[in-house]
């Protein structure tokens, strides 16, 4: 490309001449490429990668494709000299076959496909894409702009260096799309391009102004420029298609205020507020999420002669326009009530402040003392013994005036008030209004109600979304507690209403600890580890509660797989005989301190009538604690029957104890002592099923009660005796009969003890202790780390109702999609909040989509008991708007959208010039009736904010015997932009 000479200069000829070694040669080299020679050789590069060149054809684009298809593009920087430059490729995404049917039919002189384009009618105006797409028609092309940082390409001189870059490019390259550049101020968005073809080529020009010249401001005008423009010397010229969209603009809703009510602040919290209100969450917008309407009529197909536009009369009337489309433009983020809620809970996450530092110390700091001392001086009371504790305690009656004083004391600086905190209470612990004298059969109740309407409830995909989000479940104290404190944060007080609710729920927690109160609310049973962990220490209390209830009443506490229907009674008739496979399997390894610093023992108090139920043979006088024969099994070293013994309960245990107790047994390492104690500690309850088993089968070995505990490890086979007949023989599996193995070991030094005389495997005062002291050092924001999940299941659940009313196919994915982002984060240990806060933010985004649907519903009469198809025609109307751009309106101004649509600009303007509104001023055809006090018409529509006029035709340029080429002109007027886009193709062979 280069070319290049050399020039020796040879100096002073007589200096040579007078001396020969002082001859000097200056070598000046023209080969060296400059910068801007590089600069159009990258372009080339790029265009070749890109596989540019060469005859790009296709077949012509279908109507709407341009709005459906999918654009892609591709980006690289590229330098001329220091300054950067970004060199993009916009296309349209066609299928192969598309392509390959234009190739077939394309010829080797044929215009490129951008020419092609600005021909095409099939694509006019479309709503979403590129600028260069709307004013240029095109599908393909190539756009190099100055860097991010990069100053703007301004003086005429780098615009014609740029401009020549191309035309060298293209012309080497013979690549047929075209190329652009922009120049001047981004903001602008000014373009300046060519494309080459076979013999052709097309300029891309613009001019850009900010007010519209008064000759140019209608049709004539700008027919005007464009004649002059292509200049044709044929007469008659060509017919010029041209292509005619005024924009209007709809801004005051004077007919319809926004329906979504504010809520109701004074009866949110008061008196008479119920359940119900408490357990939903606020939902909607506080203002309307639709700013603006914007109605495009479009005269798609005229000629010159058909219609008059000019700067005394104007034949485009919109409501005559034979094509309207309308878009909506949504409000910058509009205040919503549900996101809002979210968003300050959430922001409660990141404070520091302790219950301490938030109330002062004197409340909470002198309940824990006075809570510590009360306990300490008094642990004797609470500590398991044979005789029931009665409920009218010391601690109680001291907890309870202590309780009232300090109330009594702090009214008046109390974040929330009385009437409010009972309230929040009541809604918390229903339970607690029942009389004293039901209060057992109203616990009983709700514990049956809790655990019978479960089954039915996990039918429902929205009741087990706790299992997904790791929060609870809808009916349990812990959601409860996320909605009330989600409430007070926001109605309350904020952080001093939390820290106030939260202590308020702590005492009460303790004072049904030493009250036998089970908490309301909770699943009995272990922790479901599918929960939060905050639900799993509630439930742990719980379970605490029933067994010190249990041991209190001379009764073992029923627990899950346990063989038994009446819990507490011992004996044959209790229950069925059990199979041999039923749950004995060796437990999940209890906490280190329920192993081995538990030194009370478990007693079991039974009534005389009990002891007499045993049999009185002296075989079996020293048998203690059976619960039934295990089927028709019998020991093998005695015809005695094999007995089930009663044993004690596995320790329930939260996530944070089995990963506490998960490190000590890794911390214990793999030498043979640490694998010893570390055997030992997890067979404690082991240990303790082998004491009672002995118990309740005198002379019996370690074989019988494998055959119980573990089928699996008692082999059985057929052999044949000394009689010759046939007999079952067993032994202990392989692994059993390693020496030194646990099982043995612990046979070896398990006592003769039942069950009620065994140390406890599970300490019910310590393990509540732990509970309640877990929750006292809570900070507010750890709370609402610990409720999060609870509330971000409560605002799922709330969306789905809300889009059951709405039906919307598309925001139901948006759900599930927000559902499935928010279930992966909350699973993990440590959740990442920044991608929570993401979480939050797009249930905002649901919840604005669901009040724009409203809003538009509200507008269009929707659910106002109309029907028919014109109701059904509406509600697609109104679905498409939600979901597409723009949407095109059957029947245009005649419609039952345009006819809605159509009043609702009257009553606009009636209300901007101050005129009174008919009852029929909507209709069509009635605004020879619709006059201001002086006399003056009052229009149906605004001034149009924008109007958009497209002209093509195909004339021979520049001379008659040139080939007919494309031309084309877009013109943008709007109130203070006027913009001229124009492509105009000419011969480069016949001119």
């Amino acid at each position: 490309m280069q070319r290049g000479k050399k020039i020796i200069n040879r100096k002073s000829i007589m200096a040579a001449d007078s001396d020969p070694e002082s001859e000097v040669f200056e070598i000046t080299d023209f080969t060296t490429a400059s910068e801007w020679e590089r600069f159009v050789s990258r372009v080339e590069e790029v265009l070749n990668d890109w596989k540019l060149i060469g005859n790009s054809t296709a077949k012509s684009p279908e109507k709407g494709e341009y709005t459906s298809g999918i654009w892609e593009e591709k980006t690289l920087d590229i330098n001329f000299a220091d300054f950067k430059f970004s060199i993009t490729h916009h296309f349209l995404k066609q299928e192969s076959d598309d392509l390959a049917e234009g190739k077939e039919a394309a010829e080797e002189d044929a215009f490129p496909m951008a020419m092609q384009d600005l021909i095409c009618m099939n694509n006019d105006f479309p709503p979403r894409a590129h600028c260069l797409v709307r004013w240029y028609g095109m599908r393909e092309f190539v756009v190099i702009s100055p860097g991010a940082n990069c100053e703007a390409i301004i003086s005429e001189s780098k615009c014609n260096l740029l401009f020549s870059s191309i035309s060298i490019s293209l012309a080497n390259t013979g690549c047929q799309v075209p190329v652009f550049v922009q120049i001047q101020q981004k903001w602008r968005r000014m373009y300046a391009g060519e494309c080459q073809g076979p013999g052709v080529r097309t300029d891309f020009e613009m001019v850009h102004l900010r007010k519209v010249p008064n000759q140019y401001n209608h049709l004539a005008g700008l027919l005007d420029i464009f004649k002059s423009k292509i200049g044709c010397p044929l007469t008659p010229l060509p017919p010029i298609n041209i292509s005619i969209r005024f924009t209007y603009v709809l801004q005051d809703w004077q007919q319809y205020s926004w329906p979504q009510q504010p809520p109701d602040f004074d009866a949110l919290l008061g008196g008479e507020v119920g359940g119900v209100e408490f357990g939903k969450l606020p939902f909607g917008a506080c203002e309307d999420p639709i700013s603006e309407l914007h109605l495009a009529t479009t005269w798609p197909h005229l000629t010159e002669g058909i219609v008059v536009d000019n700067d005394v009369y104007s034949d485009l009337d919109p409501l005559q326009a034979p094509h309207w489309s309308v878009r909506v433009r949504k409000a910058d983020n509009p205040q919503c009530l549900l996101g809002d809620f979210l968003t300050e809970f959430f922001k409660l996450c990141c404070r520091k402040e302790t219950t301490e530092d938030v109330l002062g110390r004197g409340a909470a700091e002198d309940e824990g003392k006075d809570n510590s001392d009360i306990t300490a001086a008094l642990s004797k009371l609470t500590e398991p013994a044979a005789v029931p504790i009665p409920k009218l305690s010391v601690s109680n009656m001291v907890h309870s005036a202590r309780r009232r004083i300090r109330r009594h004391r702090r009214i008046d600086e109390s974040p929330l008030s009385n009437d409010v905190l009972n309230s929040i209470l009541l809604y918390l612990f229903p339970d607690a209004a029942v009389e004293k004298a039901s209060s057992e059969a109203s616990e009983s109740k709700a514990t049956q109600s809790s655990t019978d309407g479960k089954g039915e409830q996990e039918k429902d995909s929205d009741y087990n979304l706790f299992n997904q989000l790791k929060s609870a479940p809808s009916d349990s104290l812990t959601y409860r507690l996320a909605l009330c404190v989600c409430l007070v944060n926001f109605y309350h007080g904020g952080l001093r209403a939390v820290a106030h609710l939260w202590q308020e729920f702590v005492l009460e927690m303790r004072y049904r600890w030493e009250n036998n109160h089970l908490v309301y609310g909770l699943a009995s049973g272990s922790p479901d580890l599918r929960c939060c962990l905050l639900h799993q220490k509630l439930q742990m209390l719980n379970c605490c509660i029933e067994r010190r209830r249990a041991r209190d009443g001379g009764r073992r506490a029923p627990g899950p797989g346990r063989d038994r229907k009446t819990p507490g009674r011992l004996g044959p008739d209790s229950a069925a005989p059990a199979t041999a496979a039923d749950g004995r399997e060796v437990s999940p390894g209890k906490s280190w301190d329920s192993w081995s610093d538990s030194e009370e023992e478990f007693f079991e108090c039974l009534s005389d009538t009990d002891e007499l139920k045993e049999p009185r043979e002296a075989s079996r006088s020293r048998a203690e604690g059976r619960l039934h024969p295990h089927g028709n099994m019998t020991l093998i070293y005695s015809q005695e029957p094999l007995y089930i013994p009663v044993t004690q309960e596995p320790a329930p245990m939260t996530e944070d104890l089995l990963e506490e107790q998960s490190e000590v047994l890794a911390k214990l390492g793999t030498s043979a002592e640490g694998a010893h104690l570390r055997a030992r500690m997890q067979s404690a309850c082991l240990l303790s099923d082998m004491e009672s088993f002995k118990a309740a089968n005198p002379g019996c070995a370690l074989e019988d009660f494998v055959r119980w505990y573990s089928p699996r490890d008692y082999v059985e086979e057929e052999a044949v005796d000394e009689r010759g007949e046939a007999v079952v023989r067993g032994e202990l599996s392989a692994r059993m009969k390693i020496p030194g193995n646990m099982w043995s070991e612990a046979w070896e030094t398990a006592k003769v003890t039942p069950a009620r005389r065994q140390r406890r495997l599970f300490d019910d005062t310590k393990e509540a202790e732990k509970v309640l002291h877990y929750l006292s050092v809570q900070k507010p924001a750890d709370l609402t780390r610990h409720l999060l999940p609870c509330v971000l299941h409560a605002a799922i659940l709330k969306e789905k109702e809300e889009e059951s009313v709405e039906d919307i196919p598309s925001l139901r994915k948006l759900i599930l999609q927000v559902t499935s982002h928010a279930s992966k984060l909350l699973r993990h240990p440590n959740p990442d909040y920044k991608k929570l806060e993401e979480v939050i933010t797009q249930l905002m985004v649901v919840e604005a989509f669901i009040a724009r649907a409203r809003s538009l519903k509200a507008k269009f009469g929707i659910g106002k008991g109309e029907g028919g198809e014109e109701g059904e025609e509406l509600e697609r109307f109104v679905g498409s708007l939600l979901e597409e751009p723009e949407v095109l309106v059957l029947g245009a101004g005649r419609g039952p959208a345009g006819s809605i649509i159509h009043k609702l600009f009257v009553s606009a303007q009636r209300a901007a010039l101050l005129a009174p509104m008919d009852e029929d001023g909507g209709r069509a055809g009635g605004s020879e009736d619709r006059r201001l006090a002086g006399g003056a018409v009052v229009p149906d529509f605004p001034s149009p904010a924008g109007r958009e006029i497209l002209l093509r035709t195909c004339v021979p340029r520049p001379a008659p015997y040139s080939k007919a080429l494309p031309q084309r002109l877009f013109c943008v007027l709007m109130r203070e932009d006027f913009r001229l886009a124009g492509a105009f193709s000419s011969d480069t062979s016949f001119f």
